[in-house]
């Protein structure tokens, strides 16, 4: 007996048990999911205690946080999207997706301060009884939403984009360590239609009050970037399947993005301002795609994304309506020294009013894009024509390894609207662009750029 409990022994069970743990713990990790990819990040992020890049995977179980000018914008696994405004925290706890079995599917979100944007992807509206938002005080649930949430330690208020929540502050039967929304008699629910208004639950407290929006509103304590989709509320799937997010990025990640090609120029553009794509997904050559994935009115799609994405190609940018693809090809190197002018050959561009979430039509002139390869930098602007009046717009930027144009944060050094593109092997470049025009029109469009 006195063999079995002596030092060395007893030094022996516990190396056994440590290794075992260690082991558990790695089996357990290497089973973890992954919750999306980082399709945006500016300023300072964080995925656990390392510097965050575009096209990271988060993996469940992981936390991301945002300095005081970090944003970052995760596409989750079902295309949804969590966006993380400056000075936020937020943990992806379970995100355990059964496509086959949509009842099997668990979703659990923290937001541990700051503000959050959360906008629920294919696998979630199928399975909203499995779906747990988490602030320190409370739990959302969700109908199919899109919706907005501040929190800190002592309180959180909620806003609605799209479809509705149901929130709760804890206590009873709604604990932290649950899943899906808690639903009694002071549980409160919040829709779209109801503009204007927010429900804020405070610690300690169960119902949750119902109040006008105010200075305590998630968007009034931390304002979404002008490149964050603009949220509608018709239920369309469509208006969020390609969120609004540049590429904008800093020198170090520029370094990160996509190596793949660009060889050929795109092909013919019918007349000017309405560009018309063509593409199949058994193109051969590396070309740079552009246009307009998605339908406005009745106009269709001027591009087929999806279609080029499924033969291999690479999505070089998007926003709400434009993108830049860049077709599967052999690698190429662009110049290391010298500078080029480009001249714009064709665009198409639309202004979104907010407010009524109507588009009309605008016209782009005195196009120029110069590019000095041996600082790796590019300048750009023109004029934006839209119903008689005339904005000049104008943005500077970074040139990656592989030629991709990433332009710097908006108002920032006199640049005043989003730019995020490609240059292309055959003297040619393209890139998409959005500008705030006022407190309620935002434009969009997309350029298509030659020597």
């Amino acid at each position: 007996m006195w063999s079995q409990f002596s030092p060395n022994n007893s030094l022996r069970n516990w190396r056994r048990l440590a290794l075992g743990a260690a082991m558990l713990a790695c089996g357990a990790w290497a089973q973890a999911g992954e919750a999306g990819r980082i399709v945006f990040v500016s300023g300072e992020v964080f995925a656990d205690s390392r510097r965050a890049v575009l096209n990271d995977a988060v993996q469940e179980g992981q936390e991301l946080s945002t300095g005081k000018d970090g944003y970052v914008y995760l596409k989750t696994a079902d295309d949804g999207l969590l966006i993380l405004r400056p000075a936020s925290r937020a943990r992806i706890v379970t995100y355990h997706i059964d496509r086959k079995v949509p009842a099997n599917t668990h979703v659990k979100l923290e937001l541990l301060a700051g503000v959050a944007r959360s906008v629920s992807g294919s696998a979630v509206k199928q399975a909203r009884q499995n779906f747990r938002f988490n602030t320190p005080v409370a739990a959302i649930g969700v109908r199919g939403t899109d919706f907005t949430v501040f929190t800190d330690h002592e309180s959180s208020s909620v806003t609605v984009l799209s479809g509705a929540i149901v929130v709760s502050g804890f206590g009873g039967a709604c604990l932290p360590t649950g899943g899906g929304p808690c639903e009694h008699t002071a549980s409160r629910e919040l829709a779209a239609g109801q503009a204007g208004q927010m429900l804020k639950v405070k610690r300690g407290e169960t119902a949750p009050q119902l109040l006008n929006t105010n200075s305590s509103a998630p968007d009034a304590l931390s304002p979404p970037r002008s490149d964050e989709p603009s949220g509608k509320s018709s239920g369309s799937s469509q208006a969020l399947a390609e969120p609004a997010l540049d590429a904008q990025k800093a020198a170090l990640i520029i370094q990160q993005v996509r190596n793949s090609a660009i060889k050929t120029d795109p092909p013919a553009v019918p007349p000017p301002e309405v560009v018309v794509t063509t593409p199949t997904p058994t193109i051969a050559s590396s070309e740079l795609m552009w246009g307009r994935w998605a339908a406005i009115a009745d106009q269709p799609a001027t591009v087929d994304s999806a279609a080029l994405l499924a033969a291999g190609g690479k999505r070089v940018a998007y926003n709400s309506y434009y993108t830049v693809i860049r077709t599967k090809g052999a690698d190429w190197e662009i110049p290391q020294q010298g500078s080029v002018g480009f001249a714009l050959r064709s665009s198409d561009a639309l202004v979104l009013n907010s407010a009524t979430q109507l588009t009309s039509a605008a016209s782009l002139q005195n196009g120029q894009l110069q590019v000095d390869f041996d600082k790796r930098t590019f300048s750009t602007g023109f004029d934006l024509l839209t119903a008689g009046q005339t904005y000049k717009l104008q943005s500077t930027g970074f040139v990656g390894n592989n030629g991709d144009l990433s332009g710097n944060v908006q108002y920032v050094q006199g640049t005043n609207m989003a730019v995020s593109g490609s240059l292309g092997a055959n003297n040619n470049a393209a890139y998409i662009f959005s500008s705030r025009l006022d407190d309620k029109r935002t434009a969009y469009g997309a350029t298509y750029w030659t020597k």
